[in-house]
């Protein structure tokens, strides 16, 4: 059975064909800054490999041309559409009522369009992921696995707010919980690695969006997005957690309206509104040539990602793991450095040479006199989506 599966994430397409039950991915790749300058698709089928930089305006752009390279005659490993069976995607939130993975239809797409605006930046790319590929590859049915899915066994100790009680009752506001395909396939990882009963983990995804999840024998116990994907951690463009009374100082006093003070925390805040740039790598390179904002902006990245890391070691009430994963989290040494920096009261002691050793395994950082394992462990939402995929089909 061959699975295609679609992540298109606020600014990217990452895709997958594997065919299953073998997990053997017959191509995949990613379309990078979809709607930023510099753009470019990365493609891989095998030993071949294509890669072109070109802007991409929007999502249904990236996704005609994944497909044409999946059929191309140099690249391509199918002939036709015909030849995938399955379509798996990612979509951010599912809400209250939507906690398996679970095959589309009219209703599913009319609830994810109706939590637009609880995932502004990522719901609408999944529709259209969906709507695109429902096209593309007519003869396929099509699945969703959801980010929040994963966090539904979150205690209600956490996963309730401090407001009137009928807010949850009857309108659902709590906390959901995203990135969780990711948080769900590495946290399993590091499980089968470290062998460790009742391990507690902390993991940390750190992309464009960005998240934390405390994790105890498998089960999430808290996170730091919440009812939508803005809060917790600095992100490319969205501040994290900010004091609300900030929001109704730009609408009653600074003369933003609701959608205005929306874009600007969303869309124009975070990395993005501290330095010009959405991107890490774009941030990094700035700050390494001296560039005082992009040095303060990783600093204070860094910070908050410190002060979650103290939070959740006192939830789960001690510390086996953490777990660093996601395109920033595998590949910036520099990030991970200033995480980990003064954090030798929790027992976190990096070891820098092994820091900066790149690799795209599964691997171990920490000193020798780290009581806390200190692990880089690459997610692959795409293999966890076509597991839950094909699981479902064969059910």
């Amino acid at each position: 059975m061959n699975i295609l599966v679609i992540n298109s994430g606020s600014s990217s397409i990452k895709f997958q064909l594997i065919a299953m039950p073998e997990a053997s991915v017959m191509a995949s790749g990613m379309v990078e800054r979809i709607g930023i300058d510099g753009g470019q698709i990365i493609y891989k089928a095998g030993q071949r490999e294509f890669t072109e930089k070109t802007n991409f305006n929007d999502h249904t752009a990236g996704l005609y041309k994944i497909s044409s390279l999946l059929m191309d005659l140099k690249y391509g490993v199918i002939d036709n559409t015909d030849e995938v069976d399955a379509v798996g995607h990612r979509v951010v939130h599912g809400g209250k009522k939507f906690t398996e993975t679970i095959q589309i239809n009219d209703d599913v797409k009319a609830n994810i369009t109706r939590l637009f605006s609880l995932a502004p930046l990522h719901n609408p790319a999944n529709l259209t992921g969906i709507e695109v590929a429902e096209k593309l590859f007519d003869k396929a049915p099509q699945f969703c696995v959801f980010d929040t899915a994963f966090f539904k066994d979150v205690p209600q100790k956490a996963y309730q707010y401090a407001i009137p009680q009928h807010f949850m009752t009857e309108n659902r506001i709590r906390l959901y919980g995203f990135h969780g395909t990711s948080h769900k396939y590495v946290s399993k990882k590091a499980l089968d690695y470290l062998q460790i009963p009742d391990a507690k983990l902390i993991t940390i995804h750190l992309g464009n969006g960005c998240s934390m999840a405390a994790i105890k024998d498998g089960k999430p116990v808290d996170t730091s997005l919440g009812f939508g994907p803005a809060n917790g951690l600095i992100m490319g463009t969205r501040a994290g957690d900010i004091d609300q009374s900030v929001v109704f100082y730009m609408q009653e006093h600074l003369g933003y309206s609701i959608p205005e003070v929306n874009d600007i925390l969303n869309k124009k805040s975070g990395m993005l509104g501290l330095t010009g740039f959405s991107d890490l790598r774009d941030i990094e390179e700035a700050a390494a040539g001296g560039d005082p904002v992009c040095t303060l902006a990783l600093e204070m990245n860094a910070y908050r990602i410190r002060k979650y890391i103290g939070a959740y070691a006192a939830a789960l009430n001690g510390l086996d793991a953490i777990v660093f994963t996601a395109g920033i989290g595998e590949n910036s040494s520099y990030l991970r450095s200033k995480v980990c920096a003064q954090m030798d009261y929790l027992g976190i002691h990096l070891d820098e040479n092994l820091n900066a050793e790149r690799s795209k395994k599964l691997r171990e950082l920490q000193s020798e006199n780290s009581s806390v394992k200190i692990m880089v462990i690459p997610t692959n939402e795409e293999l966890e989506i076509a597991n839950q995929v094909y699981e479902l089909i064969e059910e």
